[in-house]
């Protein structure tokens, strides 16, 4: 029962006390025009800058005050129908064992040139994440140590979770031997 005390009382004054201390605090390291803050489902979350998204997913992870030490997830969405000016976003989710906290980072990545960098240097469990996000959705990771297929054959041509994709496939199903 005192853990959990603890831990409850562990955040008050810190970043996690205050539902948008978090973003407060990127923003006295990275000034206000380098993230947007948003809420996702109930979770505290911004709107990250693609060209500087190294030392920004370090400084989450070093900084005491914030210590993200865990990559949940990362993911894409495509927002082809959403009428948004730029189709993609990576979307990591992260979550800080120490402050008990979880956080969300979007990066916007356009669909004429569908890149970012690999974040496999900061968390190693980015490696098959990075690889899922290339192989459903093409976006490139740059610097990243294996970046090939993981769930579709080598040969296969296109990105099945893009938006544009056809709901009933290209034909490919013929050319799996089930």
């Amino acid at each position: 029962m005192e853990n959990q005390e603890e831990r409850q009382t562990e955040g008050v004054g810190r970043p996690g006390s205050n539902p948008e201390a978090v973003t407060s605090r990127i923003r006295d390291r990275f000034g206000d025009a380098s993230v947007r803050s948003g809420n996702a489902v109930g979770c505290e979350s911004v709107i990250a800058e693609r060209d500087t998204l190294l030392p920004f997913m370090n400084f989450l992870r070093d900084d005491p005050e914030l210590s993200f030490d865990y990559l949940v997830d990362v993911t894409a969405v495509d927002r082809l129908r959403l009428d948004e000016a730029i189709r993609f976003a990576v979307v990591y989710q992260l979550y800080s064992h120490k402050h008990n906290r979880r956080f969300s980072v979007s990066v916007p990545v356009p669909e004429a040139e569908p890149r970012i960098e690999s974040v496999v240097s900061v968390w190693p469990g980015a490696n098959w994440l990075e690889r899922e996000v290339y192989d459903m959705y093409g976006i490139d990771f740059e610097g990243h140590p294996d970046l090939r297929r993981i769930l579709m054959p080598d040969d296969f041509g296109s990105h099945p979770l893009r938006k544009d994709y056809p709901l009933h496939g290209k034909g490919e199903r013929d050319n799996f031997v089930f």
